[in-house]
């Protein structure tokens, strides 16, 4: 299982369709985290599972998505609404609630990734305007026989070691 996690790209197209098209046909699934800005009928975001941010006025994006991809359950929301600049216990808490492998993120425009309770939490980072790191970001996620890779790549396809990290299987 492989997918593609992005977020907050804040009204980019051409770099959100630049990254999709990378990408799009070595990855089973593609979830925006939110804070895409754009609407909701948009032929970008046509085989994108969206989540609605802080930023995104379109109704047409659900606050969370909850999908399994070949076996592995994933849950995506923004995270203002779950206080995610303040802990990240309600994501862990959703994430149980909904019997997630792997709860993704955005709002902070921090990348990270890291295990909690057994399940991944994922937060690409910000593709537009991000902190912390001085690139642009987004994962790939990839499942093997049970462990998990998370790769962080900057917006011209170039993985970013430092921020990638791989989760073995317990």
């Amino acid at each position: 299982m492989r997918a593609l996690i992005m977020s907050d790209s804040h009204g980019w197209e051409q770099e959100v369709a630049d990254v999709i098209d990378r990408h799009q046909n070595e990855v089973d699934a593609i979830f925006h985290c939110g804070d895409s800005e754009l609407f909701g009928e948009s032929d970008l975001l046509k085989n994108v599972s969206t989540v609605r941010g802080n930023c995104d006025f379109d109704a047409d994006f659900p606050e969370e998505v909850v999908e399994e991809v070949k076996g592995v359950t994933f849950f995506a929301a923004h995270g203002h609404l779950l206080n995610v600049k303040m802990t990240a216990m309600n994501l862990v808490y959703k994430g149980q609630e909904v019997g997630a492998d792997i709860v993704c993120f955005g709002h902070t425009h921090v990348p990270v990734a890291f295990e909690e309770q057994g399940i991944i939490i994922i937060n690409p980072g910000s593709m537009r305007l991000p902190r912390q790191v001085s690139v642009g970001t987004y994962v790939i996620v990839e499942e093997n026989d049970g462990n998990i890779e998370v790769s962080f790549y900057s917006l011209d396809g170039k993985k970013q070691d430092n921020l990638s990290k791989t989760f073995l299987k317990k």
